[in-house]
């Protein structure tokens, strides 16, 4: 009986780290201290600490008596303070300064020892990191294998499982397994979300298909990349802005004076000072009245400012939260992308009279609770 009572209370613990370890806390600063909330708005970690920063791979950088340690999201102190400098973790390592020199640490706060790289490059959520041996950069995993020997001169964001690279002046795509998916011989290129990229070889702009085809699509100055999922991106022929497929044929042609990509169905256009909506067939969904728009979320809704502040419209074009707030530019991190405004899983983080918190898909505030500054959830 006593072995089968055992038995339960591991397993409670072994799903209490895990439910623990899937909680996203976002970091806050309340008064002069920083703190952390959970998505109910509850505080999760109290107030303590006059530096800190947001939690990444279940642990979070914390400043105690001018050293640097790291917490679990219990609060737990897990890497006792003693850096001079500290990084997020990511797959299971950090970069933190010791001693004068930077050095990578796993979850145990112990050294790891890795290829030799001239510079010391955060790991991202999958895995990988740059190394860089004189003027060259390749790509390492968080073993210390070598999944690409230094090759490139630079290599910017993974999205969507690949990134550009640059060899000499030019550009081009490489997969996560370190094999080039197009050959650097662009002037400009980018990966976006899509299932194709776009490019530019000299004036010549167009799509890049993943096999490596460039498709030129004629008299257009810029293409943007395409969003994730998305099968059409806006593009500039003389000076106005319309969209093209992935084919590199015009979908929407070009009539707007600025715009941005698709999501849910509708993409911001500008027409002369207002912006509204338009659809996939070129008609306008919501009228220009806006002085500013951003693009749709995943979550249905889509900032539009009025005035000076900032609302939200849902699809029909109803101004579902009044405008009455700031917005800010989503980071997310190195190695992964990251410039969307507004929602980001069922919360947006907005500033209200000089204060940081968040809102929810109906507008409620968030603990109903203002900080001096918030930052995004992480995990």
């Amino acid at each position: 009986m006593h072995h089968i009572r055992r038995t339960i209370i591991g397993l409670l613990s072994v799903m209490m780290a895990h439910l623990s370890f899937g909680q996203e806390l976002a970091l806050v600063k309340k008064g002069k201290n920083i703190g952390y909330i959970d998505k109910k708005g509850n505080m999760a970690i109290q107030p303590a600490y006059a530096r800190a920063g947001s939690f990444s791979d279940g642990l979070a950088a914390v400043w105690v008596d001018g050293l640097w340690g790291y917490i679990d999201k219990q609060g737990t102190v897990v890497i006792e303070p003693q850096f001079t400098g500290a990084k997020p973790f990511n797959s299971g390592l950090a970069i933190v300064e010791k001693d004068k020199q930077w050095r990578y640490i796993d979850k145990s706060g112990q050294p790891v020892k890795m290829p030799h790289s001239d510079k010391l490059y955060d790991f991202d959520g999958g895995g990988l990191a740059i190394i860089k041996v004189s003027d060259l950069i390749g790509l390492i995993d968080a073993k210390g294998n070598e999944v690409l020997k230094p090759t490139y001169h630079e290599i910017k964001p993974f999205e969507n499982g690949f990134a550009k690279m640059r060899k000499d002046n030019k550009w081009g795509v490489i997969g996560r397994d370190g094999k080039v998916v197009v050959e650097p011989e662009y002037d400009d290129l980018d990966v976006g979300g899509g299932a194709a990229f776009t490019g530019r070889k000299g004036t010549a702009n167009g799509i890049v298909t993943r096999n490596g085809q460039f498709i030129h699509v004629e008299g257009v100055t810029k293409i943007w990349p395409f969003l994730a999922g998305e099968a059409l991106t806006y593009a500039r022929k003389g000076d106005k802005l319309g969209f093209v497929d992935q084919q590199g044929n015009w979908a929407i042609e070009p009539q707007f004076d600025k715009a941005r990509g698709f999501r849910n169905g509708l993409a911001p256009v500008c027409i002369g000072k207002h912006w509204g909506y338009v659809d996939a067939k070129g008609e306008m969904a919501i009228q220009p009245s806006y002085p500013d728009a951003e693009i749709f979320s995943k979550d249905g809704l889509a900032p539009v400012k009025v005035g000076k502040e900032w609302g939200f419209v849902d699809a029909t074009g109803k101004l579902a939260i009044p405008a009455q707030y700031a917005i800010s530019v989503a980071f997310v991190g190195f190695l992964t992308g990251g410039d969307e405004k507004g929602f980001i899983d069922g919360l947006a983080r907005v500033k209200h009279k000089g204060r940081w918190g968040f809102i929810d898909t109906d507008g409620r505030v968030l603990g109903n609770e203002w900080f001096e500054n918030a930052e995004l959830f992480g995990n």
